[in-house]
């Protein structure tokens, strides 16, 4: 017992610090959203004089931040139900189905997200300015498949190869057909990795920023993570750093709830792919 004092007290110690480093940016900012903009370049932990200011001046003026949160919202969630409905085939076939290359075709899946994506970003330009994509919401959906339907193949098929193929035969003996066997027992079996893998790449797709601001050139069709990078000052000249912050709560907040929220079931999906 008493050895085991010193260790238990350092483990806390090491987590207090580890959460510190996690959450001080995040706390540094919610602290600058609400100062007033006269004192954006106050260093106090707290702020002098609590103030909406920052909040209010993103919703105002020209920022169009209201439809660029509407944006991100579309093309997150576009993002996400395409790499489910891609994803789960995908992955079902690769943990059931038996045929040549298996292994090396979920290898060649997973080794893509190795590619940098600037790489991809001239190639794709050049292509979607000749098909006229430019400024549309499937120019910023489609690449963003690129990473996403990686993870989620790698992670759902994990996930299938750990449900018993006895209870799929048990449903086809009971008259079901293949299909039928899936859509009935498989996928509500499937459904903390399926719905982990949607949160995960929601979150990604939110927080993407090279392909948003390499596919839109247009305000209007801007997401909210190259809304707030391209906010002006008063003057056009200064740099808004209150009202940057505010955007980033804004846009930060609502992921916040979502992880909380949803935590057991997100670690339910990510353990349980690993669980033989």
């Amino acid at each position: 017992m008493t050895g085991s004092l010193p260790k238990r007290v350092l483990s806390y110690l090491g987590l207090a610090v580890v959460a510190v480093y996690c959450l001080a940016p995040f706390y540094w900012m919610a602290v600058s959203a609400f100062r007033r903009p006269q004192d954006q370049f106050d260093n106090s932990i707290v702020p002098a004089r609590w103030s909406w200011e920052n909040f209010h001046a993103v919703f105002s003026g020209d920022n169009g931040f209201g439809r660029a949160l509407l944006n991100s919202l579309v093309v997150a969630g576009c993002t996400t139900v395409l790499t489910l409905l891609i994803g789960t085939f995908t992955a079902y076939a690769l943990a059931r189905l038996d045929f040549r290359f298996k292994n090396a075709v979920l290898g060649l899946i997973v080794a893509t997200t190795m590619f940098p994506g600037i790489s991809q970003l001239v190639p794709l330009l050049k292509l979607f300015t000749d098909i006229k994509w430019i400024n549309t919401y499937q120019a910023m959906i489609l690449p963003s498949l690129g990473f996403a339907l990686p993870l989620s193949v790698w992670l759902l098929t994990a996930f299938f190869r750990q449900l018993p193929y006895e209870l799929e035969q048990a449903a086809m003996v009971d008259g079901c057909t293949r299909g039928q066997a899936f859509r009935k027992i498989i996928i509500p079996l499937a459904a903390p990795g399926v719905f982990t893998t949607a949160i995960l790449t929601f979150i990604a797709a939110w927080n993407e920023f090279l392909i948003a601001l390499s596919m839109v050139n247009k305000k209007e069709m801007q997401t909210a993570t190259v809304a707030i990078s391209k906010f002006t000052g008063v003057s056009g000249f200064d740099q808004p750093f209150g009202t940057q912050m505010a955007a980033g709560v804004v846009v930060t907040v609502p992921l916040i709830a979502l992880v909380l929220v949803f935590q057991r079931r997100i670690v339910a999906g990510l353990t349980a792919g690993g669980v033989k």
